[in-house]
């Protein structure tokens, strides 16, 4: 088994729940959430993001807009519908608990391997 298939799904596990957090406070287009994801060390090509990112606007969590740029052609910036912000507290609770569970399993067997 290769290390970096297990780690290349763990970071699709929490993809959707990072591309909510990054669009909690404000709108922002793909190159914005690819630069955050980025500087989060989680690396995501425009391939992936924009079938998920259609996936979440699809299921009422997330919307757009179309803005005029300067510097080029317009950029649809996404944003959290409500339905997208009533679903990130939820992910926000659920993501606490299951951090929580993995340090208490992963403490556990450590100590014990000590």
């Amino acid at each position: 088994m290769k290390i970096e298939n297990t780690k290349a799904q763990m970071r699709k596990g929490v993809l959707e729940y990072c591309i909510l957090s990054v669009l909690k406070d404000e709108d922002a287009y793909v190159a914005e959430i690819l630069g955050t994801l980025k500087d989060a060390k989680l690396l995501v090509v425009e391939g992936t993001i924009y079938p998920l990112l259609t996936r979440l606007k699809n299921a009422g969590l997330l919307n757009y807009r179309w803005e005029e740029s300067t510097s080029g052609p317009p950029r649809k910036y996404y944003g959290l519908t409500e339905t997208g912000q009533l679903f990130l507290k939820e992910l926000n609770g659920t993501w606490t608990e299951l951090q929580n569970a993995v340090n208490l399993v992963t403490r556990q067997k450590s100590k014990n391997n000590e």
